[in-house]
């Protein structure tokens, strides 16, 4: 019980960075948005972030849900990697306080791609639809 507790309660803190990303900042700021990632390089901004944002709910939902798991943590998974890539790239600044702060989001970043790797290795967790579609809801440690 502890454990699919533990493991529920881990997957909806380690989803609420991105569902506030999208909710709270990208769909109530989408042409600031835009602009942004239009500054950054990106590639078609607005298609971008319209897949960035459908990533995020779709990812962070099938995450905390336990639904379809390792393909929503692959989600999120590739939304790092491409954000990571265009928006902390440290390595193309000088040296400052501000490439400083990048390399910080660059490693939390880092650490986040890392939870979703153990996602896609490990699945969900006994309190997942994943797991209830296997047998039920299961506790016990296997």
């Amino acid at each position: 019980m502890l454990q699919g507790t533990m493991t529920l309660l881990g997957r909806i803190s380690l989803c609420a960075i991105f569902l506030s990303s999208a909710i709270g900042f990208n769909l109530p700021n989408f042409e600031d948005a835009i602009s942004a990632m239009a500054h950054e390089g990106v590639p078609m901004p607005r298609v971008a972030l319209v897949l960035a944002i459908g990533s995020l709910l779709a990812g962070s939902l099938m995450v905390i849900i336990g639904w379809k798991s390792k393909v929503g943590a692959g989600l999120l998974l590739l939304f790092l990697l491409v954000e990571t890539y265009y928006f902390h790239d440290f390595w193309t600044m000088q040296e400052s306080i501000s490439k400083k702060l990048e390399m910080v989001q660059f490693m939390k970043n880092l650490s986040l791609m890392g939870a979703m790797l153990f996602i896609i290795a490990n699945g969900a967790g006994p309190y997942s639809l994943d797991a209830r579609a296997k047998g039920g809801f299961s506790a016990s440690k296997k």
